[in-house]
């Protein structure tokens, strides 16, 4: 997928942040909605939701993770971009409105959704309409050093058919949508005979096993030398990742989702908000090199994710 998304990003003109943010990000993602799909149309709000935003966390650890693949200089300096630093922002604005909606968690549509679902829904796309007219007109872009590495168009994606690269992408992308029905179950059974909560098992287990796509289309992007996909498939990805919430308060048959959220699950909403800007903050300091040869922000997202986690799976 990363392969093919590299390909597209040149043959369509559209750029590498705006297809890993689009395409790349939402396709690796769907595994992760059947997901929480399945677990609020079951009834198991904790592990819908927990999955959705243990999955953004694990994505966003995912890319420190691929800064080790990448040697040359800290992906943060190498991959910084208008594009992701939106991405990132937009992020930070969506998480902020389900921690708003747990907080008025009575308040619903119909007896049905939380208006805050489908204000989740119009800041995406006014985020991504943003994304797409900044990608065309910057206003500002970052320095270009040695180890600066912008989209540049391939000559052999040039000559791809576009038929068949779409083809591949879709057949994979429904591929990773019917393993999420399966990660589900299986981590509803999981929940049920171990008696742990539904905030560990989705925050920690179903949200990881749900995002190993973007961990492995990212260092794939990374070794290919595609960091502008890489870091825009998380971004993106992560933002798209949200809309989860959206779609599991549908599917939720008892009201609004929020009204079944317990404390445990505003934990991982915050932590993750956290992570997130420590990753802002490093694509705008652009570090060349830092610890281990990973910029110091990677350093502290793996420091707070498996941290925190830890917290909570012992708490």
């Amino acid at each position: 997928m990363a392969k093919i998304s590299d390909r597209l990003a040149d043959r369509t003109g559209m750029g590498e942040a705006i297809i890993g943010a689009v395409f790349l990000g939402g396709s690796t993602s769907l595994s992760g909605i059947v997901t929480s799909v399945t677990a609020a149309a079951s009834n198991h709000p904790g592990l819908a939701i927990s999955n959705a935003i243990g999955g953004i966390a694990a994505q966003t650890t995912f890319l420190a993770i691929a800064d080790i693949f990448y040697r040359r200089a800290n992906l943060e300096h190498a991959a910084a971009s208008v594009a992701n630093l939106i991405q990132g922002t937009l992020l930070i604005a969506l998480l902020s409105l389900p921690l708003l909606a747990i907080a008025t968690a009575d308040i619903s549509l119909f007896n049905l959704i939380h208006p805050v679902s489908i204000l989740l829904v119009i800041t995406y796309m006014a985020g991504l309409f943003l994304t797409s007219e900044v990608q065309a007109k910057p206003m500002w872009r970052p320095r270009r050093t040695e180890q600066t590495r912008f989209d540049e168009p391939d000559q052999v994606a040039m000559r791809s058919s576009l038929v068949r690269l779409w083809s591949q992408f879709i057949i994979l992308a429904a591929l990773l949508a019917e393993a999420g029905y399966f990660v589900a179950k299986s981590g509803l059974a999981i929940a049920n005979q171990t008696g742990l909560s539904q905030s560990v098992v989705g925050g920690v287990f179903t949200a990881v096993v749900t995002s190993l796509p973007e961990l492995v289309t990212t260092v794939a992007a990374v070794r290919e030398g595609a960091l502008m996909l890489a870091v825009g498939g998380v971004m993106g990805g992560n933002s798209f990742d949200v809309l989860f919430l959206a779609i599991s308060d549908v599917a939720y048959q008892k009201g609004s989702i929020y009204s079944g959220v317990s404390i445990d699950e505003i934990f991982p909403i915050a932590l993750t908000i956290l992570i997130t800007a420590i990753l802002l903050l490093g694509l705008l300091r652009r570090e060349k090199y830092g610890i281990a040869n990973i910029g110091f922000e990677s350093f502290l997202v793996l420091v707070c994710y498996f941290g925190g986690y830890l917290l909570l799976f012992f708490q």
